[in-house]
């Protein structure tokens, strides 16, 4: 049983890699398996719209996009988190969610039934924007996403800042467990 996390920032080491870290880092303490993806390391372009997908089932963009995405389609959970960007998510993420979401629908939708969920950072404000943007990647594809004790966001704007947020953390710890539950109640 795996679970990926997709870190859809362009800044390596970040609030937002700190965050899925500590919720890959309880998903292992629940006995699953986990691997992280920095979008900082991958070059992902964003979707052209081509239709190739739609008749070909495949993407025909040459880039990182297509191991990462065979590597979605083998998970039994899928996290992305993003920073806020202008109360959205970035564009690294969106890209990813953009080709994902036409491949998977022109792929009679392989994420069905997956686990998912969103983890968002910022420093005040566009959390909830952001949040439900990622959210929709997974009820569009009939994903079955698990709650926490408030939404998964977390504040801070400095590298490590978001340590700071006691909440923020104990939410995402929470969420974590509730991912790897369902996991497990699934397989």
């Amino acid at each position: 049983m795996l679970v990926l996390g997709i870190v859809g920032s362009p800044r390596k080491g970040g609030n937002t890699e700190i965050l899925m870290k500590e919720a890959l880092k309880v998903c292992q303490e629940e006995g699953l398996k986990t691997e992280v993806f920095l979008l900082a390391d991958l070059r992902i372009e964003p979707c052209n719209e081509c239709m190739v997908c739609k008749k070909e089932k495949i993407c025909p963009i040459e880039d990182d996009f297509s191991p990462l995405y065979e590597k979605m389609l083998k998970a039994d959970g899928i996290l992305l988190g993003s920073p806020v960007f202008f109360s959205s998510a970035t564009p690294e993420i969106k890209a990813l969610i953009d080709r994902a979401g036409y491949l998977g629908i022109a792929q009679n939708r392989p994420f069905e039934r997956k686990v998912g969920g969103a983890i968002v950072v910022g420093r005040r404000a566009g959390h909830n924007f952001t949040f439900a943007e990622l959210l929709f990647f997974f009820l569009y594809h009939g994903m079955i996403v698990p709650g926490s004790t408030y939404w998964n966001v977390g504040f801070g704007r400095d590298v490590g800042e978001v340590l700071k947020d006691e909440e923020g953390i104990r939410t995402i710890h929470e969420f974590a467990k509730n991912v790897s539950w369902l996991v497990k109640k699934l397989q």
